[in-house]
């Protein structure tokens, strides 16, 4: 099971790394804390301080089309806020 999916990178993502050591992350919707900590150290080789979690739920999409009624709906996303330890930072875009 991967655990990190892809880094969010969005403006409020990149200000939040820059000012506040802190670096958001795509992972499985099945991953715990701890795991996902580990997880982060091991790839990124930072001691991380404080993890928080966020799941976002599935969009439901519908539109009327020739055939009738079509619905769909996005996939669940689980968002984590990774803390790093003072002075240590994750290069992203390397």
């Amino acid at each position: 099971m991967s655990i990190l999916i892809r880094p969010v990178i969005s403006e409020k993502a990149t200000n939040s790394s820059e000012v506040l050591s802190q670096y958001s992350f795509y992972v499985n919707p099945k991953a715990n804390k701890l795991q996902i900590k580990e997880a982060v150290e091991k790839a990124y080789g930072v001691n991380v301080t404080k993890v928080s979690t966020m799941i976002s739920a599935p969009q439901v999409k519908s539109r009327y089309t020739k055939t009738g009624l079509q619905v769909g709906k996005t996939n669940k996303l689980k968002k984590a806020i990774i803390h790093v330890a003072e002075g240590q930072e994750i290069d992203l875009f390397s």
